[in-house]
């Protein structure tokens, strides 16, 4: 639930972290990884995964991952605080 797999032929693979805003937060190179690995660090960031493509996401997990990143980039100079729509929603 909310990963998304593009295939961008030539280029390295990496999973792009976005917010419910589809803003980036980061980047984490793949190509050294193996399948193992990356499906260990997606459940570390705390997707949900579902176990059939049909079967309903419970709402804790509509805006997944449940868990914080494991890096926040500090808020740009002269920016404002987060609105109450932002601090409802956890960034995917």
């Amino acid at each position: 639930h909310n990963l998304e797999m593009k295939h961008l032929p030539g280029a390295d693979p990496e999973l792009v972290l976005l917010s419910y805003r589809y803003e980036e937060l980061e980047r984490i190179p793949l190509s050294d990884m193996s399948r193992e690995e990356i499906n260990q660090l997606v459940q570390e960031l705390g997707f949900y995964r579902k176990e059939t493509p049909d079967a309903p996401v419970p709402e804790e997990f509509q805006f997944a991952p449940a868990k914080p990143l494991p890096t926040r980039r500090a808020p740009a100079a002269g920016s404002q605080s987060p609105s109450e729509e932002d601090k409802e929603h956890p960034d995917l």
